[in-house]
């Protein structure tokens, strides 16, 4: 019996909010909120662009981005992320980077 989970590995790098907060203001980086429009109005880290990654124009969205820059994906919880960054990866994306259980914990100020 194979588990199909145990087969997919996780090739992108997952940190806690600290770190994806400084990540956030280098020059290169580009902070992406995968979740629905109306979440992202609700509330969002500063500089993020929208790519909702359960809209069916997700991959077109994203395949003439640049892939040598550093990505950092959020979403609420982190799960909705690491699918992005899963699905980025594929693409081959260099550096895209989960923010580790999503806005949940985020200490700081959202816009």
């Amino acid at each position: 019996m194979n588990n199909s989970s145990s087969t997919v590995s996780k090739n992108y790098r997952e940190i806690a909010f600290g770190e994806f907060h400084d990540l956030a203001i280098m020059p290169h980086t580009i902070v992406v909120d995968v979740r629905s429009a109306g979440e992202f109005e609700g509330g969002k880290i500063r500089g993020a662009i929208n790519l909702d990654v359960s809209s069916s124009d997700f991959m077109n969205l994203i395949q003439n981005l640049s892939k040598d820059i550093t990505y950092l994906i959020y979403c609420r919880s982190g799960n909705r992320s690491g699918m992005a960054c899963a699905i980025m990866n594929e693409m081959g994306f260099k550096e895209v980077i989960n923010l580790k259980q999503g806005l949940l914990l985020w200490p700081f100020e959202l816009v």
